[in-house]
């Protein structure tokens, strides 16, 4: 059994480095405080300005010397003087502006979110909104813009309301969603959609599926509780039963969802796990080892390797932030207690014992659930992807607090047992794969016209199709794959999208037509 501290090691959350931040503190800041001033090129060691809060150049220096002792491409990033920036504005700046070699930014995944909020998500799964997902389809020159509710939370404000998967949202506060096409009109959208504030009502406009009339509802934004494992299934069919579940993000509370799911299916003795991961961003890389292990079992991961990390070239042997010499990370076979309430700490896992997997894939999967593709792979679990191509996140970071805000820069990357990790494009689905991020599977579109689960559902259908042919159905919609803007980043919008990109890759979803 590994201890809880390894496991809190090999999860985004360094512990020991979570600090009570102080409140407050002027942002602007510039110029020197004292004897603290900026020098370019010289960097204090950051845990000497760690939780100095009464002015905005501390902080802004220690966010430049820890990025620069951390962040995994810290030489690339340009050394500016902090003075005229805000905090949050500087943090932006601290990170590379490389390119990838396909062209697309080299860090997609840059954030920060009050320290409270990431507590409350991260231990709890709470955070404001009214507990749907929505899926944004962006104005171009052949479709308009549309939102459309991807799924929701049990018991939130939008059951109640009788919101479902497939409705669409036409407005919000009397602003059109097609048609919103200045400032104002998407800040009035964005702050509908994304509320920061608990009691927000906000009037929708909503056309339910098969529906020919609209109705309006006026949900009040309040704390949602999410259920991040949903809809566990199994599925009877002639060559043998088939295990399915919606695995929406890797939070704390997740473990017991995960743990009573492949029970629930182990006691059914499946043939065959179809997991729904197309809208879970990621979360804790420990919690994806313990899923890894309950997908293979134990024959197939002892002794094997989940993931590997390497930091950047200061640190070829330690980890920067625990201070322990780096070893592989196992999969786990034990509960590790990531919440304690739901579910204790050294509990033997279930396993199905499989030796391939269906993953139902988007755009919006990513990090630690493209960790588990990966790492499976890795051990030569068959993979089978139905879908959209994947977000292309093989990095993580520790969450890491300072004067109220906690900040999330990538420090490290992931291989999986064979010594694979670059997948920076994403898995990509396909019937004739050449490459090692290309996948045995099918490109298939997100099926707004049927529930998560329902078997005429296209990926799932596809997935049930390609079990029993081998092949992809012949005709099916394909994914489209819509680049990602994480600069949008909302205090409201946290368990789908960026707070989730390890956590988190968010969109602030609406932006104005160029």
């Amino acid at each position: 059994m590994k201890s809880i501290s390894n496991a809190l090691f090999t999860s985004l959350i360094a512990s020991g480095l979570l600090l009570t931040g102080c409140s407050g503190g002027d942002s602007s800041g510039g110029g020197s405080i004292g004897t603290v001033k900026w020098v370019e090129g010289e960097f204090p060691p950051y845990t000497q300005l760690a939780n100095q809060c009464d002015a905005g150049l501390k902080e802004k220096l220690w966010l430049r010397s820890w990025s620069n002792d951390t962040y995994l491409w810290y030489s690339e990033i340009i050394d500016r003087d902090p003075a005229p920036y805000q905090v949050l504005e500087y943090f932006k700046l601290l990170k590379t502006e490389n390119l990838s070699a396909t062209g697309n930014p080299k860090d997609q995944f840059h954030f920060s979110m009050p320290t409270s909020e990431w507590e409350q998500l991260n231990q709890s799964g709470v955070s404001v909104g009214y507990g749907m997902t929505v899926y944004v389809q962006q104005a171009s020159e052949t479709a308009d813009r549309k939102i459309t509710v991807a799924y929701t939370e049990p018991n939130s404000q939008a059951t109640s309301a009788n919101i479902a998967r497939g409705a669409v949202i036409v407005s919000i506060d009397g602003v059109s969603v097609k048609d919103a096409n200045d400032t104002d009109s998407i800040n009035t959208l964005n702050n509908g959609l994304f509320p920061n504030d608990d009691g927000q009502e906000t009037r929708f406009t909503i056309l339910d599926l098969d529906a020919s009339q609209t109705r309006d509802v006026v949900l009040t934004a309040q704390a949602v509780v999410s259920t991040p494992v949903q809809n566990t299934k199994v599925l009877s069919t002639p060559t043998g039963n088939i295990g399915y579940f919606q695995f929406n993000s890797h939070i704390a509370t997740a473990e017991r969802g995960l743990f009573d799911a492949i029970a629930t299916l182990a006691n059914a003795k499946v043939d065959d796990l179809v997991l729904d991961l197309r809208y879970n961003g990621g979360g804790l890389l420990a919690m994806a080892s313990q899923l890894g292990y309950m997908i293979a079992g134990q024959q197939a991961t002892q002794d094997r390797i989940f993931e590997s990390v390497s930091f950047n070239d200061k640190y070829p042997t330690k980890n920067p932030v625990t201070g322990e010499t780096l070893t592989p990370r196992p999969f786990y076979n034990e509960t590790l207690g990531f919440n304690p309430s739901l579910l204790g700490s050294g509990k033997s896992l279930p396993s199905l014992n499989l030796s391939r997997v269906f993953v139902l894939t988007t755009d919006r999967t990513c990090s630690a659930s493209e960790s588990l593709i990966n790492s499976l792979r890795g051990i030569d679990v068959e993979v089978i992807q139905i879908g959209g191509t994947t977000c292309g996140k093989p990095y993580g970071f520790y969450p890491t607090p300072n004067c109220g805000t906690t900040y999330f820069s990538i420090q490290f990357k992931g291989e999986n047992d064979k010594g694979y990790g670059d997948y920076t494009d994403g898995f990509v689905p396909s019937s004739n794969p050449t490459l090692q991020s290309e996948v045995p599977g099918c490109d298939v579109a997100d099926d707004f016209n049927h529930a998560l689960g329902d078997q005429e559902e296209s990926q799932l259908a596809a997935a049930l199709y390609y079990r029993d042919n081998n092949s992809c159905p012949a005709q099916v919609a394909k994914a489209s794959r819509t680049q990602a803007k994480p600069q949008f980043v909302d205090a409201g919008y946290v368990l789908q999208d960026t707070r989730n990109q390890n956590l988190l890759f968010n969109n602030r979803i609406l932006t104005q037509p160029k």
